[in-house]
Formats: structure tokens, C-alpha cells, sequence
């Protein structure tokens, strides 16, 4: 009995895992390894949410800030050390993974950037294309 009640509840996990997510939302996966985005160029649809899963493999936090020319402007001369509630600054400590929805309004494009001291100039940029 035990044995068949853990493969029940085994089984029902592994359905659970692998359910998947809505069809409806388009869904990007930014990879950070040896302080690089991957990949540093996106396309996404304008006045869509976008899921975004940011997966850190380094052993160090990185920042993903994605906004115009004034965002990364501001963010140059004073990097926060957290982004708790604003879904265009998300904060990825080393070997973790965070999730933002994000919609953009309007076509165009933007730049995402982790602006720790040090990172942009290594070359930690990408850009996003909004269409």
C-alpha cells in the first residue's frame, strides 16, 4: 500500500512539473554565464505580457535592467541593491533564477543591463526589439 501510495504521489508530481504554462504568453529565457546575457538580442511583441526567466549561472548577483536611455542613465550613477517590486529591475543573486512579466507598449528598442560595478563595461548589455 505505502509503495503504491508514493508512486501515485510521485506520478502526480511529475504531471504537476510538467504542466504547461498559458499559451498565451510568450516567454523569454535570459541566460547570465561568465557575466554575459545569452541571448544578448531579443525580439519581443509590443502590448503583450512577456514572461522573462533569467537563470544566473554565475557565482556572483548580476541585475537585469531593461528601460530607455534615462532608465540605464539613472542606474549608471547609483545601482540599488534591490528591485523588489518593479518588474524592469529584477535583482539575480548568483546561481538563481527570477521571473518578471513585462508588457511594452510601444515598438522600438531598449536595453537591458546589469549595472553592478564594473558589469556594463565588460559588456553585460542586450538588446530587446520591440514589435
Amino acid at each position: 500500500m505505502r509503495r503504491g501510495f508514493l508512486a501515485l504521489a510521485l506520478a502526480a508530481f511529475a504531471a504537476g512539473a510538467c504542466a504547461p504554462t498559458d499559451a498565451g504568453t510568450p516567454t523569454v529565457n535570459i541566460r547570465i554565464h561568465y557575466s554575459k546575457f545569452e541571448p544578448a538580442t531579443i525580439t519581443v511583441p509590443a502590448g503583450v505580457p512577456v514572461t522573462y526567466v533569467i537563470r544566473n549561472d554565475d557565482p556572483i548577483d548580476h541585475e537585469w535592467i531593461i528601460g530607455d536611455d534615462a532608465v540605464q542613465q539613472k542606474h549608471r550613477t547609483g545601482t540599488e541593491l534591490l528591485h523588489p517590486s518593479i518588474p524592469t529591475e529584477v535583482v539575480i543573486a548568483a546561481l538563481s533564477t527570477r521571473t518578471t512579466v513585462v508588457t511594452f507598449a510601444r515598438v522600438g528598442q531598449l536595453k537591458y543591463i546589469c549595472h553592478l560595478p564594473g558589469h556594463e563595461a565588460y559588456g553585460m548589455v542586450g538588446v530587446v526589439t520591440i514589435r
